[in-house]
């Protein structure tokens, strides 16, 4: 079976996929751009094994897009069985998808994730034309069905595949103990206190802030380490003002030296404003954690509500994150509980699983097409 798929930039875990997924097909992927320019450079460290890949030349639109005319050109060039065009929302996809849809050709529409969102009469247009072009439609959760379905996807098209950026041997058989957290943490240099750990860029979007509000009425025998970055100077106001002497932050990081300070924690919290995914909440389910998240974080809502793993709160709701850290704190039974529950969901989301996933749908893709030519 021969793949070819459209994407933007060979991120880390992109990367990790498609290796997945090579070991299946004969997979060709075309990457818009090199890397993207608001990520750590870490993230331009990509090993390609099992796949074989084309970098468009093109030119940058944006962080992690471009225009690259030749798209046309060498999607012709490359001999494939089927078309996965990851994203419809760059300049290069369009021009993809509007020839494709020019000469009636049959292709598959991806996205990590999507949320429908109120917007002008011209934009929902225009997204609809692209949308609505595929002749199959594939995402990652409940919200990103009703996406496609927004923009013209037919319901029978839809299937879904788990989205991560982890290996089963990544995930971990059991919780650790105490002691052996006790351990890790010594190792890391932390104190041995009950550890809250919330990772990403440090960007308003995420809602580190409200943590840090938080942070302010929790006890101070608890221990906050918050990791992705510089902290900003919102951020370092308020552990002034508040005088938090247990709120640590740390930079960026390898993904190696991040799964002991996940596995050193005891609780994963991240309070964003709007994530269409979220792969931290895989990681953090990966080192057994229960976790608190937003129901503006979808892949918490995935997680949540099918694996009962941890709570939902509102975005910007401090009170109800102060209650539901508060809650947990207190009951080390429920503390268990969501901890092999996160295992559980960890093992369902894996490169592993993905991949295979993909090519069931793909095998299904190519049946329906190949009936429709009968």
């Amino acid at each position: 079976m021969k793949v070819l798929f459209l994407a933007t930039i060979p991120s880390p875990y992109r990367v990790h996929f498609f290796n997945e997924l090579g070991k299946h097909c004969e997979l060709t992927v075309l990457f818009e751009k090199n890397f993207s320019k608001d990520r750590n450079s870490e993230w331009r460290q990509y090993n390609i094994k099992n796949f074989k890949a084309i970098f468009l030349r093109g030119i940058a639109v944006k962080a992690n897009k471009a225009f690259c005319p030749e798209i046309v050109r060498v999607y012709k060039m490359v001999q494939h069985d089927v078309l996965i065009i990851g994203g419809y929302n760059t300049p290069t996809s369009m021009y993809l998808i509007s020839f494709l849809r020019r000469h009636k050709i049959d292709f598959i529409l991806s996205a990590d994730g999507a949320q429908v969102k109120n917007e002008k009469t011209l934009a929902y247009k225009v997204k609809k034309y692209f949308i609505s072009s595929a002749s199959m439609w594939i995402g990652t959760s409940q919200s990103t069905k009703e996406y496609f379905l927004h923009y013209g996807a037919k319901k029978d098209c839809i299937e879904f595949y788990p989205f991560t950026s982890i290996y089963d041997n990544q995930v971990l058989l059991e919780p650790l103990t105490q002691s052996e957290k006790q351990n890790l943490r010594k190792k890391l240099g932390m104190d041995n206190k009950y550890t809250i750990i919330s990772v990403g860029q440090f960007i308003y979007r995420k809602g580190f802030d409200i943590l840090l509000d938080a942070a302010c009425k929790l006890p101070r025998n608890v221990q906050f380490y918050i990791i992705g970055g510089k902290p900003t100077d919102e951020y370092l106001m308020i552990i002034k003002k508040y005088k938090l002497e247990n709120v640590y932050f740390l930079p960026f990081m390898n993904s190696a030296k991040l799964t002991e300070y996940y596995k050193a924690s005891d609780l994963f919290v991240l309070p964003t404003r709007e994530d269409i995914w979220g792969l931290v909440i895989n990681e953090a389910a990966a080192a057994a954690l229960p976790i608190i998240t937003t129901t503006a974080c979808v892949a918490g809502v995935e997680f949540i509500k099918k694996y009962e793993n941890g709570v939902l709160v509102k975005k910007d709701d401090v009170q109800s994150l102060i209650k539901e850290i508060t809650t947990l704190l207190e009951d080390e039974i429920t503390q268990n509980k969501m901890a092999l529950a996160s295992l559980v969901a960890a093992h369902a989301y894996t490169f592993e699983n993905m991949a295979a996933v993909h090519m069931n749908i793909i095998r299904k893709f190519m049946s329906i097409k190949d009936s429709n030519q009968d």
